[in-house]
């Protein structure tokens, strides 16, 4: 890799590829706590657990979730949905005790009580399925509607270490619970994007494909809102059941919903597919995932449609994911990243498209 095409707002940066003998495939969700790294290797339909920051490009977990080995990478392994099973798992969370996991496409989450600490150990609770052993959306199937206890592709989950969000983006809504449940199929006791539990029209000032969700320290809520190129943000999170986003990043209105708000090339107030946000310090990071870039926005933008005021992984605010310097292969930049995550000063990318994690030092 170019480091230099990482930008000077990042210093030592490094690549970090997984296990040599199996290397990350696709992955779609990274996350870290007390300097564990939790790695989402969607690809291969497993979760990787490192118990410190790996430091090299290659290292072999210590605990895998989903799979026996790390040679085994099937579908729910290769057999059915099981407690022990994963199918392309993404969104990621724990506070270093428990852990969340968004089972995408077995619409599904699954809860650990405590962290794992052997391979394909087995969830103690799943959402949005009556048992471990049924993967249906909506439990009956695409054509049925959701209720409170139902999910359909959730892709993203987010907790403050007592409430529980979760991004049910195949039923276009966010479920929230007051509490971390500790029991299976529980009922979300709210929903962000929709009036109540069982609608499945939306309109255009709610959440149309919300992909992550996160929660600033001081209450901030963003959802990346992939299919409208925006992120919606609310000053508070608890005004998210009853009322719009304060602010629209990536778009002038809730109207407007182009790719890049249909210019030939992004700048830095436009978005292109962004599946992730991040908190940092009293601002945000933007993953903009079709532009393969991250902006920077130093403090939470007033007003909609804010410009950036830095960016990671192109040169300028004008070069998108068509980098004349991946002409020959996409190896030598980020290429659409998916997932974010900051512990301290660290910055962790996963670079989807290129297969592989990048860590490094954010320039305070």
């Amino acid at each position: 890799m170019d480091y230099t095409t990482l930008g000077s707002n990042v210093a030592n940066a490094y690549i970090f590829k997984g296990s040599k003998q199996k290397p990350f495939l696709a992955p779609r969700g990274v996350f870290v706590v007390n300097n564990m790294l939790f790695v989402s290797d969607t690809g291969r339909n497993r979760v990787f657990i490192w118990k410190t920051i790996p430091t090299s490009e290659f290292q072999n977990p210590d605990v895998i979730l989903g799979q026996e080995s790390i040679e085994d990478t099937g579908r729910n392994a290769d057999s059915l949905v099981s407690s022990k099973t994963l199918q392309y798992p993404s969104g990621i969370w724990s506070d270093g005790i428990k852990l969340i996991v968004a089972d995408a496409w077995n619409h599904r989450v699954l809860i650990w009580h405590s962290i794992p600490t052997v391979n394909a150990q087995p969830a103690d609770v799943v959402l949005g399925q009556a048992s471990f052993e049924t993967n249906y959306p909506n439990v009956k199937g695409q054509s049925a509607n959701p209720k409170a206890n139902t999910l359909n592709w959730p892709y993203g989950v987010f907790s403050d270490g007592v409430s529980l969000w979760i991004a049910d983006t195949g039923n276009r809504r966010v479920l929230y619970f007051n509490k971390i449940p500790t029991e299976n199929f529980a009922n979300a006791d709210n929903v962000i994007g929709k009036s109540d539990f069982n609608t499945r029209d939306y309109e255009n000032n709610d959440p149309i494909w919300p992909y992550s969700i996160k929660i600033s320290k001081k209450g901030y809520l963003a959802i990346t809102d992939t299919q409208f190129y925006r992120v919606l943000v609310w000053n508070d999170k608890n005004d998210a059941f009853n009322k719009p986003a304060d602010v629209i990043i990536g778009q002038q209105n809730f109207d407007d919903a182009g790719q890049n708000q249909f210019r030939l090339s992004p700048e830095a107030n436009t978005l292109n597919w962004t599946y992730d946000a991040c908190f940092y310090k009293e601002g945000i990071l933007v993953n903009d995932t079709g532009n393969s870039r991250i902006l920077v926005f130093k403090s939470i933008p007033k007003e909609n449609n804010a410009s950036a005021n830095a960016l990671i992984g192109r040169p300028d605010f004008n070069t998108s994911s068509e980098y004349k310097e991946n002409m020959h292969g996409t190896g030598s930049a980020i290429y659409w990243p998916f997932s974010i995550a900051t512990e301290e000063n660290k910055l962790f990318i996963a670079d989807t498209g290129n297969h592989r994690v990048i860590i490094c030092d954010l320039k305070t």
